[in-house]
């Protein structure tokens, strides 16, 4: 298929496909006219770009689940590197999320005190 076609059908932009090419996550052959040509293989691993970049992950940890998939998994959660990579992530979710609970209980705090004062 062609690139607006791969756009279309996974409802990104051309220009986000090319980019996504540049950066080798995406693999593209060029036809005899120059034209940018996808497998179908790769509906599935731009949906997989995608669905990582929604929640957070970067290019570069995308690529581990790219490999996985491109190695002919079903998934591209289920290789090691990739489930270090979820782990990873899933650690620095958690210590934001640590973080964000001591920012509340300090505000808490904050505003009891001012209500003291009032």
């Amino acid at each position: 298929m062609l690139i607006g076609e791969l756009a279309e059908r996974v409802g990104t932009s051309t220009r986000t496909l090319r980019y996504y090419e540049e950066h080798g996550l995406v693999r593209a052959r060029r036809s005899t006219n120059g034209y940018r040509v996808y497998d179908e293989s790769e509906l599935r691993v731009v949906h997989k770009i995608r669905t990582l970049l929604d929640v957070g992950f970067d290019l570069d940890d995308i690529r581990p689940f790219v490999a996985c998939i491109r190695a002919g998994n079903t998934s591209g959660d289920v290789c090691p590197d990739s489930v270090a990579t979820l782990q990873r992530k899933l650690d620095e979710v958690e210590a934001a999320i640590d973080r964000l609970h001591a920012v509340r209980a300090q505000l808490r705090d904050q505003l009891d005190a001012a209500a003291v004062s009032l």
